[in-house]
């Protein structure tokens, strides 16, 4: 069993593999082309990082999709053990319950362990799941290195548990969300985005930053090419429910890497799946607002997310927005 302390750089320094390996799963997930590469799987003590069969549940709420009417949306948020008011102020906004009538959609935050244990926090955290039912925690180590490790863990909770919603998002908790805008768009993208569709702010001709004082550092051990494929901002993108499964498939054979935003998109170009970002995102107006705005109610009526936001302006815009489906 690896240490689950350990980070994605000190598993890299094992020198197992150099570049990542894939293996065709079946024709219905992989495109022609890589059924003729026939590549092979990554080495498994680097799988072993990201494997869900690593990690055990500390809390879990296996049967949240079990009801008659299967989810529109399932919004999977990650946070961490400390994150007690962002998920309050999530609670109490956009991921409250029967937001939109007749639309079911459901929260869950994702949250591991710190590095330090915190007995008061994680008695807290128990409480807040017999009262809300929407944590999931698993036992790896909660740190920016480890957000591909939680990505993962969000890919397998969905192909395990709710295969029956139609889509899913993954979003931050500093993130405003337009619900209802997100939820009309959806409709409207038709049986079309039902199969193997991801949208958001979809990032082309990214590249990695070589320089080891950078936030976003990659050596060329863990990644030699000089380009990435197109990928989607881990600030919040949303997919449709069967690529949770196809994902975690991918990355058995995508060696991992600690940008999880990238990652996703290497599995995706492995799928033969590629990130929409479609002409209603296009223009004047980007629907996933990467960047922090200051608050207009009209303006804000008119993307999906905008992020930057921390749980008291949250808190204090959300009664505000509620007008704009009146007034703008």
């Amino acid at each position: 069993m690896l240490n689950r302390s350990r980070t994605y750089l000190s598993v890299a320094c094992c020198g197992l593999i150099t570049v990542a390996c894939i293996l065709a799963l079946n024709s219905t997930v992989l495109s022609p082309s890589l059924l003729t590469n026939r590549p092979t799987p990554t080495h498994k003590q680097l799988y072993d990082v990201i494997s869900p069969s690593t990690y055990r549940y500390i809390l879990n709420q296996p049967e949240l999709c079990e009801r008659k009417i299967p989810p529109f949306l399932i919004l999977m948020i990650p946070v961490t053990l400390e994150d007690t008011e962002a998920r309050t102020a999530i609670r109490r906004t956009w991921g409250q319950e029967n937001l939109i009538p007749h639309v079911n959609i459901l929260r869950l935050f994702v949250i591991g362990q710190p590095t330090q244990s915190n007995p008061a926090l994680q008695e807290h955290l128990e409480r807040e799941s017999k009262e809300y039912g929407d944590i999931i925690q698993m036992d790896f180590v909660d740190t920016y290195q480890n957000l591909t490790i939680k990505t993962m863990m969000i890919m397998h909770w969905i192909a395990t548990y709710c295969q029956c919603a139609w889509y899913a998002m993954k979003i931050d908790a500093d993130i405003f969300l337009n619900v209802p805008y997100l939820v009309d768009y959806l409709h409207a993208q038709g049986k079309s985005s039902r199969q193997d569709y991801i949208t958001g702010s979809v990032i082309k001709n990214g590249h990695p930053h070589r320089n080891s004082l950078n936030k976003w550092y990659l050596s060329e051990d863990l990644y030699p090419d000089t380009l990435y494929p197109p990928y989607l901002s881990g600030a919040a993108y949303v997919f449709s429910s069967d690529l949770a499964r196809k994902i975690s498939l991918a990355s058995r054979f995508v060696r991992p890497i600690p940008l999880e935003d990238v990652y996703v998109g290497l599995c995706l170009h492995f799928l033969g799946v590629s990130p929409v970002y479609s002409s209603r995102f296009l223009g004047l107006v980007n629907r996933f607002e990467i960047r922090k705005l200051r608050y207009e109610r009209c303006s804000f009526a008119k993307r999906i997310i905008v992020n930057g936001f921390k749980p008291h302006d949250l808190l204090y815009i959300w009664h505000d927005f509620q007008n704009s489906h009146f007034t703008c």
